[in-house]
């Protein structure tokens, strides 16, 4: 079962960041990668619609045989992972908002939340800041249109720097001092928040995070592909133009086409 793969889904080609860090930290893992663009984004999306799209893709990576499912969406972990690991007998990690180093480490007592509709209303996040957020203020903001010019190939555009300016400003006017990540998607917006935020500013995502709990969960279930074969990694999406997922994995990995 070791060298089964693990399976990745979120809503479009922004779960690709996290690909890319599980990819960095166990190389010889096999992977399949669902990207649901035709549904993207899920943040602007009712819970329910949100767990109805989630139960889709972990089903169909379970019918490619995956041992083990990575929700590479916010607002998917935060909406539908309890459903998950209660309809499914396989290990389910999820995403949530960096909330927690950025309240331990802030100087200012100040962070920035930039997210999804979804992720920000759902009651795993306020259960988050519940227990993290207490003794800070945080400025919660919603990333509008920020996912959909990523699909559409413009992360770097006038448009975005416009919409990043606009959603970044009421933040540095509260003196934040950290601005955490709450969206796969957003990874890829990171040089271009670089030349609008101040050098004391900090980004956090939890792309790393994510992939040092995937080794974790895999050591204790003795499902690591010690294998030194090269690895099969396998990238879906289900509309017709892959080009833009393709820009953002490079000419290592090949993406197809799949209706799902």
């Amino acid at each position: 079962m070791s060298k089964q793969p693990i399976g990745i889904f979120d809503s479009g080609v922004g779960g690709t960041s996290i690909f890319k860090e599980i990819h960095a930290l166990l190389p010889n893992e096999n992977t399949i990668y669902l990207a649901d663009s035709v549904n993207a984004p899920y943040g602007s999306k009712g819970e329910n619609k949100i767990i109805e799209l989630s139960i889709k893709n972990t089903a169909l990576l379970l019918d490619k045989g995956c041992k083990l499912i990575v929700v590479a969406c916010n607002t998917a972990t935060t909406n539908a992972i309890s459903v998950l690991r209660a309809a499914y007998d396989i290990p389910i990690i999820g995403i949530e908002p960096a909330i927690k180093p950025a309240a331990l480490q802030t100087q200012t007592k100040t962070i920035g939340i930039l997210a999804t509709k979804g992720t920000l209303s759902s009651a795993l996040f306020h259960k988050t800041l519940d227990l993290y957020g207490h003794h800070i203020t945080i400025v919660e903001q919603v990333g509008e249109g920020i996912v959909q010019l990523i699909e559409s190939g413009k992360t770097q555009s006038p448009e975005m720097s416009e919409l990043l300016r606009l959603y970044t400003k009421p933040m540095l006017e509260a003196n934040i001092d950290y601005l955490v990540l709450g969206c796969t998607h957003y990874p890829y917006l990171i040089p271009e928040l670089l030349e609008i935020l101040p050098n004391h500013v900090k980004i956090i995502d939890s792309g790393q995070a994510v992939a040092r709990q995937t080794k974790v969960i895999l050591e204790k279930q003795e499902l690591l592909n010690t294998i030194t074969l090269k690895p099969k990694n396998e990238f879906y999406i289900n509309i017709k133009n892959t080009e833009v997922m393709q820009s953002l994995l490079g000419d290592t990995f090949n993406v197809e086409y799949l209706m799902f």
